[in-house]
């Protein structure tokens, strides 16, 4: 799985930190998510998906 975040897109609502914390993490200075993992393991897809389906930008692209 391959995961990036659109930083012009992301507006820091942090629901992606809330879905899966082991994946994302938001910077202090702005709130925009940054990525912990690029390849997560496969167990952790259910969460990435999550977290994509909660941005209200549409920032997070999950490819597999």
């Amino acid at each position: 799985m391959n995961i990036s975040i659109d930083e012009v897109k992301c507006v820091g609502a942090g629901q992606c930190v809330l879905a899966a914390p082991e994946v994302f993490d938001q910077r202090d200075d702005d709130g925009i998510a940054v990525l912990l993992d690029e390849s997560p393991g496969d167990e952790l897809l259910p969460q990435v998906e999550d977290a994509a389906g909660r941005c209200p930008a549409l920032a997070i692209t999950v490819g597999k």
